[in-house]
């Protein structure tokens, strides 16, 4: 079962009102129902969302519904639900905000007041057109999927009203309204009641929150790491050079102690080499202190050179 159905299945387990239903419902039939003069027919992969649409009609509109189950044979093997309503359709539709003298209403904002509302109808929309990613096996993603840029367009505004930001793509021939924000996703899950799934992909965001953090350490540790030892390399060739040509006589004794000390201590950083220093000798020092023995001695190396260019 895949992440999708299980926020799906658990979604369809919670009971609503009947405001949240038609909510629910408006969502539902605007997006996946076939719609004639009359007959309204929709079809489900997802006995659990079918059984949820059968349930709400018929608690809201006391309707009698068709239901036909039959194998659908692409690839595999599996079943599909159809709901079809033949009668009290017009009612129905105009009581949803879809149709009104049998022309379609364009969904706006303005029908969707309350918060209750938006959520609910977010809710249907995702029962038949949503999808959202295993956070265990890929990055996060939710989408929702029309055959209109108009309806992808109106459900980015829907979800930005509640401070929810999403993009829209065109895919193939459709169009498609996506996030790919982790902390949004878990908010929708939150809204939408399935507690169960929120929980398993909290501790997932956690789990690789973590390791991402380790990982970003790790990285910064081996480059704090390589850059150390490149300038212990560097420093290593001023010390060479001034010893080749008889300078580290005209060094103060301390910046002294410290070029001994670095040539013992190659790859140790300034806190470490600081460090060292202080207890094994008199001369109590820090990271700028060691520093500034070091540009002590790269300057006298670089006067050397001048001299001897001229």
């Amino acid at each position: 079962m895949t992440f999708s159905t299980r926020v799906k299945e658990e979604i369809t387990k919670q009971e609503i009102d009947r405001y949240s239903a038609q909510n629910e419902l408006s969502a539902i039939i605007r997006y996946d129902a076939k719609i004639s003069r009359n007959l309204i027919s929709m079809t489900f992969e997802n006995a659990a969302v079918a059984r949820r649409v059968y349930k709400n009609l018929k608690e809201c509109y006391n309707v009698n519904i068709n239901i036909t189950v039959r194998n659908q044979k692409r690839f595999r093997i599996k079943q599909i639900y159809i709901l079809e309503i033949k009668e009290k359709g017009k009612e129905i539709l105009e009581s949803l905000s879809i149709m009104d003298n049998n022309k379609k209403i364009e969904m706006k904002l303005e029908y969707l007041e309350e918060l209750e509302a938006k959520i609910a109808y977010i809710r249907g929309c995702f029962l038949v057109t949503g999808s959202m990613n295993d956070p265990s096996t890929s990055g996060y993603h939710l989408e929702f999927v029309f055959q209109t840029k108009k309806d992808a367009i109106f459900m980015q505004k829907l979800l930005l009203s509640l401070n929810l930001e999403a993009k829209v793509l065109k895919r193939a021939n459709r169009y498609m309204t996506y996030i790919k924000s982790a902390e949004m996703i878990s908010d929708i899950i939150r809204a939408f009641g399935a507690i169960n799934c929120l929980f398993y992909y909290e501790d997932i965001r956690i789990y690789r929150d973590h390791k991402n953090m380790v990982n970003r350490l790790n990285n910064c540790e081996i480059a704090n790491q390589e850059k150390t030892t490149e300038t212990g390399l560097k420093q290593l060739e001023i010390i060479k050079y001034l010893k080749e040509h008889d300078l580290t006589n005209l060094l103060d004794e301390k910046t002294q102690i410290v070029l001994n000390y670095r040539e013992k201590y190659p790859e140790s950083s300034y806190a470490e080499l600081a460090e060292i220093i202080t207890l094994e000798t008199d001369y109590r020092i820090g990271k700028s202190g060691i520093n500034h023995h070091f540009i002590k001695m790269r300057n006298l190396m670089n006067t050397h050179k001048q001299k001897n260019d001229l």
